[in-house]
């Protein structure tokens, strides 16, 4: 009989199943489960984007690209960094295209990391980092972030941190779960600390459209001595609802990315054609929809913050992306027993705080990506949950 534990690598043996899966499986078995659990936009696609998707095929245009990604798409990808953040980007030398920002976000992780040198992860985050590192050999090292700092990455923190072996710095903001910004004296106050090190920052940057305050998102690259030390990681998902098309890149010094590229060249080969026509599509003529979605999205935040607030639950004010990670402690209950009895109880499906670092633990993350008749419906659902607990504490 074949022992299948020996023929396991021992890297992917050591990596946990998403904590966000588990839970998004659970509900879809429950008819009338109600869940908030995936970062997922519940807008469609934009019908300019889905038709220039459409033309394609109906042209016949469903050949390999270039590994990079078809020219055209890297120069609107480059005419949006000018645009955004007054970057340049070398679009044939300094950018690629990915499937999705995850591929992005391995391939960079895979490529800068040896065997044992340490990747500094600022937690609460999204739960890909540290399976990627562990995959790629590196040491994942938690940089806890507190509520009372906003859940931002303190350069005091981050000086503590680092160690002979330390090798990549993951930025991520805005966050996921949390919803924390860091504006530009903040980041600034990270890049004097990193200027000091020969430490490289993947600035994961997937969120940057949905920011709800009256400054722009800042760019880590931007800050002055960081865009030749930074890989930046952005695509459409969020931005643009994208998600199924599976569209990313990467951007970062060309010394970097024709290594980046060779993972991806050897793994991927290219990205899906279809997809990289409606990316130029997107990038063309999205502002306004992604405008018209960041507006839908403010409305919900204020909303969901006022409603759990009136519950009795402290709770963070997001600035970016869509999620609110409100505190549970009040309840006496651990995250994951919170979310377990809130999905029995009620049908009502949330991620355990958990799921996004040992730090995240009294914190359940709830997504205000889904309509204001979702979110009224599980809020009700949710008072019910925590007036029964109440009782039930007595």
């Amino acid at each position: 009989m074949v022992n299948y534990d020996q023929m396991l690598s021992d890297r992917v043996k050591v990596v946990k199943p998403s904590g966000i899966r588990r839970f998004f499986e659970m509900a879809a078995k429950m008819p009338h489960a109600i869940s908030l659990g995936v970062g997922e936009p519940d807008f469609e696609t934009p019908w300019q984007i889905r038709r220039a998707g459409i033309q394609s095929l109906e042209k016949g245009q469903t050949f390999y690209t270039s590994n990079w990604g078809l020219a055209e798409l890297r120069s609107q990808i480059a005419a949006l960094a000018r645009r955004k953040y007054q970057l340049c980007y070398d679009a044939d030398k300094e950018i690629l295209v990915t499937v999705g920002g995850s591929e992005a976000i391995d391939n960079t992780i895979r490529a800068l990391v040896n065997p044992g040198e340490e990747v500094l992860i600022p937690e609460p985050s999204f739960v890909c980092y540290t399976p990627l590192t562990q995959m790629a050999g590196g040491v994942p090292v938690p940089l806890p972030t507190r509520v009372e700092d906003k859940f931002k990455l303190t350069p005091e923190a981050l000086r503590a941190a680092i160690t002979p072996r330390t090798k990549l710095l993951i930025l991520p903001y805005p966050n996921n779960p949390t919803g924390a910004i860091m504006d530009r004296d903040e980041l600034q106050a990270i890049a004097n600390v990193i200027r000091e090190t020969n430490i490289m920052v993947l600035s994961d940057e997937i969120y940057n459209s949905l920011t709800y305050g009256p400054d722009r998102h800042v760019c880590f690259a931007e800050i002055d001595g960081m865009k030749e030390r930074t890989i930046v990681v952005d695509g459409f998902s969020k931005s643009y609802a994208m998600t199924g098309w599976r569209l990313g890149w990467a951007m970062g010094p060309k010394e970097l990315m024709r290594h980046i590229c060779k993972i991806h060249q050897f793994g991927i080969m290219s990205a899906p054609t279809t997809a990289q026509f409606a990316g130029i599509e997107a990038i063309r003529t999205g502002d306004d929809d992604i405008a018209r979605m960041r507006d839908q999205y403010d409305l919900r935040r204020r909303y969901l913050l006022g409603e759990l607030r009136s519950m009795g639950l402290e709770c963070f004010e997001p600035e970016g992306a869509f999620y609110i990670f409100p505190s549970i402690e009040s309840t006496g209950l651990s995250s994951e027993e919170f979310c377990e009895r809130l999905l029995h109880e009620q049908e009502v499906a949330v991620i355990p705080g958990s799921a996004f670092g040992a730090s995240g633990e009294g914190h359940v993350r709830i997504s205000y990506s889904y309509s204001m008749s979702h979110l009224r419906e599980a809020c009700s659902r949710m008072k019910i949950f925590l007036e029964n607990l109440k009782q039930e504490q007595k």
